[in-house]
């Protein structure tokens, strides 16, 4: 005996308020689903308005404008003999929840909302939801919208509910749901549901897919069942990228994987399974024990007449085999993962291409090989047929058909770079390797010094002060050394914007560049940058990733994208090149920070990731680099306290960055930290306290004592 049934999820770029749009893409969805021959199509989170409202969700239009979308999708001929699982806000009784329906043939079979909200991180789900309480159901008046449908459906049901197919049983959970240690499946797999359908809002961060997989296949490993996973993918509109990855299992094994980073608007992912395999998973006599207990037998469940398993199924064709996951290393998620998202950011903000100040530096060169890598997936989405991809290049490349050209002619088209030098601190080094990258990516470089522009506004200050400020090279203050510095660097911010808006139409075309940032995650946390500097820009694709997996990212483009080039820029010295260059001194950024950038990324993984104030860091890092003296431990951490301290004003009016590291010190969205701050004395002296502790037993041990 089988029961043969396909199954299909689906991974959706949505975008927040795109109503039609997010309604097209669904209906797609679920088209491909049924071609599939299948009998249950799950979709994202929230999709039906695109999950990143943020306040957005707290207007009554949203709710009234998902339910008329609602509407139109379950009403649809090519949406019938279907279950559809929708995300979408909705209000009760006062109170608004994130919540999924789950419709047939135009008819709301019932609403289920989510138990356990997602409120640390990026996520602020309780500003603008009510958690479910579990176990609780109850009626809910449907909208006018939907009962002016031909059922005439008034009520359904809403709480935590399974459903009952004439063959086979299903129920949802959502996103959080999965992560929480009581999560919802086990309570469902124990009440004997065979299939759990995840509706997911899970964004991307590095080497976080593993983690995704791991819970879901011990999810089902343990007491058997399908497990369905579906994610929203791209750039919904705020820094976060959403990285698809729809899932299917089935008792532990992965037997269909979405991609994780791809210019496709909609990707369905199916797999047949036999819903009788599941039996012999289940079969436990422990597991038996604890499916009588009564807390069990308290989910309500809604009869559906449908069919899960169709009889026009062959009854030969195979069930899905399993599959081996697919992770990318780190370094293919950095060119990959950011590279999707500013392609996303790019066609839907209607403007011409982007620039990025191109330094010589590691930095603005990642950034740079990221624009290059966008370009490499949109020639090969056009090379496969991609309509949407085509025609948005189209309109990028000025009309012109971009069928036949390569990743470097696309880049030609978009993307500009920009060496802004300067005759005494920039080294013929640094200008070589911009010009010589540019010419491999095959971006329009323009390479120019802006000692007109900082001259000019060093003799306005100087005529208003009647003061003359020097380098400290040449004699002057640390205060002078650092205005000097920020003339240049302020400058080159104020330059960038000027050629992005006048380029495109220099070169004969319309619209303006949009500024790329490349700053840092490190360099940001420890506030080595100018505020308005060209570190101030329209976005920021690596300001979420450190300086060391950069590195590592560069080093992987060098051969996988064939750019010989970038091994120039590994051996260099990172430097700001701000200061005059002497026969004796050349600037550093280590040496300048105090830190070296792996120093960095612990500290501030302690801080962020750890939850650890400067006590905390000393008492963990002194162990950690018990091969330093403490007080040169304790030196570092004091350092970095104050440093971040005096410039946490900066993450203010820092460049919205793509978030991809867990330490970021963004503080517009995830860290969210005072910008003004004493002196730690007494953290100081509580450190202090605990090396004398320290340093009197080390003389007592040298003593024999």
């Amino acid at each position: 005996m089988t029961r043969k049934c396909v199954l299909a999820t689906s991974q959706l770029n949505q975008w927040c308020l795109d109503y039609d749009g997010n309604r097209d893409r669904i209906s797609e969805a679920i088209r491909k689903a049924k071609s599939a021959d299948a009998s249950i199509i799950l979709t994202p989170e929230l999709c039906i308005a695109g999950y990143g409202l943020l306040d957005h969700w707290l207007e009554n239009d949203v709710y009234a404008n998902s339910w008329d979308v609602v509407a139109e999708i379950i009403s649809h001929v090519d949406c019938r003999d279907i279950v559809i699982d929708l995300g979408l806000p909705i209000q009760h009784r006062g109170c608004s929840y994130n919540a999924r329906v789950i419709a047939l043939n135009g008819e709301v079979l019932a609403i289920r909302p989510k138990l356990d909200l997602c409120n640390d991180g990026n996520f602020r789900e309780m500003r603008y939801f009510s958690p479910w309480p579990r176990g609780r159901v109850e009626d809910y008046l449907l909208p006018d919208v939907i009962q002016q449908l031909p059922h005439e459906q008034k009520r359904c049901r809403i709480g935590e509910i399974a459903f009952e197919a004439l063959d086979g049983s299903f129920a949802s959970e959502t996103c959080e749901e999965l992560w929480t240690p009581n999560s919802p499946h086990s309570l469902y797999s124990l009440a004997g549901i065979e299939i759990i359908l995840n509706s997911s809002g899970s964004h991307h961060e590095l080497r976080k897919l593993d983690t995704r997989i791991n819970l879901i296949t011990e999810a089902t490993a343990k007491t058997g069942g399908v497990y369905m996973y579906s994610n929203q993918r791209g750039c919904d509109g705020d820094r976060l990228y959403y990285d698809g990855c729809a899932l299917i299992l089935n008792s532990g094994r992965v037997l269909a994987q979405g991609s994780q980073f791809s210019l496709r608007d909609v990707e369905v992912q199916t797999a047949m399974v036999d819903l009788d395999e599941i039996w012999s998973f289940r079969t436990s006599r422990s597991r038996g024990m604890q499916a009588n207990e009564p807390s069990v037998h308290r989910l309500e469940r809604i009869q559906v007449n449908f069919r899960l398993c169709r009889k026009t199924l062959n009854p030969r064709a195979r069930l899905t085999e399993a599959i081996e996951p697919r992770y990318h290393a780190p370094e293919e998620e950095i060119a990959l993962g950011p590279a999707c998202w500013i392609w996303d950011y790019l066609r839907r903000s209607k403007a011409a291409g982007y620039l990025v100040p191109l330094s010589g530096g590691i930095d603005s060169c990642a950034t740079a090989v990221i624009v290059y890598s966008m370009c490499r997936l949109v020639v090969s989405e056009i090379q496969q047929g991609n309509e949407i991809v085509i025609e948005d290049a189209k309109r990028l490349a000025g009309g012109e058909d971009p069928g036949g050209m390569t990743a470097e002619q696309f880049c030609k088209k978009v993307f500009t770079t920009v060496f802004m030098g300067m005759r005494q601190q920039s080294s013929n080094e640094t200008r070589s390797r911009s010009r010589d990258l540019a010419a491999a990516i095959g971006s329009h470089h323009v390479n120019t010094n802006i000692d007109q522009m900082v001259e000019s506004l060093q003799n306005v200050v100087t005529g208003i002060l009647d003061f003359q400020p020097r380098f400290k090279v040449h004699g002057g203050s640390v205060a002078e050394n650092m205005a000097l510095q920020n003339f240049q660097s302020r400058s080159r911010m104020v330059l960038a914007y000027a050629l992005g808006q006048l380029i495109p139409t220099s070169r004969g075309g319309s619209g303006g560049l949009l500024i790329l940032g490349s700053a840092n995650v490190d360099e940001c946390l420890r506030g080595y940058l100018t505020k308005y500097d060209n570190s101030s820009a329209d976005i920021n694709p690596i300001g979420g990733i450190s300086k060391t997996d950069l590195k590592r990212f560069i080093g992987w483009a060098e051969t996988n994208f064939n750019l010989p080039i970038l091994h120039d820029f590994l051996d260099a010295v990172p430097t700001a090149e701000l200061e005059p260059i002497t026969e004796s001194y050349v600037q550093s950024d280590e040496a300048d920070m105090g830190f070296t950038y792996d120093e960095l990324s612990i500290l501030g993984r302690l801080r962020k990731s750890f939850k650890l104030g400067m006590v905390g860091m000393f008492e963990r890092l002194v162990v950690d680099w018990s091969d330093r003296p403490p007080r040169a431990v304790y030196e570092k951490v004091r350092n970095f306290m104050y440093y971040y301290a005096i410039n946490r004003h900066k993450m203010t009016t820092m460049t919205p960055g793509l978030y991809l590291e867990s330490y970021t010190p963004d503080d517009n969205r995830y860290d969210l930290r005072p910008f003004l701050y004493p002196k730690f004395a007494f953290e100081h002296r509580k450190i202090e306290n605990i090396l004398k502790k320290m340093e009197e037993g080390e003389a007592g041990v040298a003593n024999g004592t």
